[in-house]
């Protein structure tokens, strides 16, 4: 059995028609210094931390980003969005959905923007009770919110609906 049957086998059994349904998605948790970026896995079946990228400017932060999403593979782009409590969005949304607008004319895809209240809650959360230093827990936090935005996606259902 040649090794792309093999592949498409086993994405049959997850419930993936073939190899071109595969999508691995960029998540992005977006901030005034810093974004933190998490991957999917090919499936779309888990979230991982990728890294926290300390913004330099518009340019270089598209110019940036750009590159990882091509570097790996991405065809999905998901991007927080900092809604208020009450479902609103404020100045700090319009903002990250500008951005995340250019990025996707950048990257060729339209992004997906999903509510990320309390993510960096829980990601702070988390990191307390893994008794993480302060110091590093600024370091992570970003990533970890990105992780926790995108797993929450996945659990969704949408990614599945949107491909269909």
């Amino acid at each position: 059995m040649a090794s792309n049957e093999r592949r498409d086998g086993f994405a049959q059994r997850l419930g993936v028609e073939s190899m071109e349904d595969w999508q691995r998605i960029m998540a992005l948790d977006v901030g005034e210094k810093r974004i933190g970026v998490a991957l999917s896995d090919p499936l779309g079946l888990t979230a991982q931390g990728l890294e926290v990228y300390q913004r330099s400017g518009l340019p270089q932060d598209l110019a940036y980003l750009t590159a990882l999403f091509q570097k790996h593979q991405c065809s999905g782009l998901l991007i927080g969005l900092p809604r208020h409590m009450n479902g609103e969005i404020g100045p700090e949304a319009e903002k990250v959905m500008a951005f995340g607008t250019r990025l996707g004319q950048a990257c060729g895809v339209k992004p997906v923007f999903w509510d990320e209240r309390l993510t960096t809650v829980q990601a702070e959360r988390a990191l307390l009770e893994g008794n993480v230093r302060r110091h590093r827990r600024r370091q992570v936090i970003d990533q970890l919110a990105a992780v926790l935005l995108l797993e929450s996606y996945l659990r969704s259902g949408t990614f599945r609906k949107n491909k269909n």
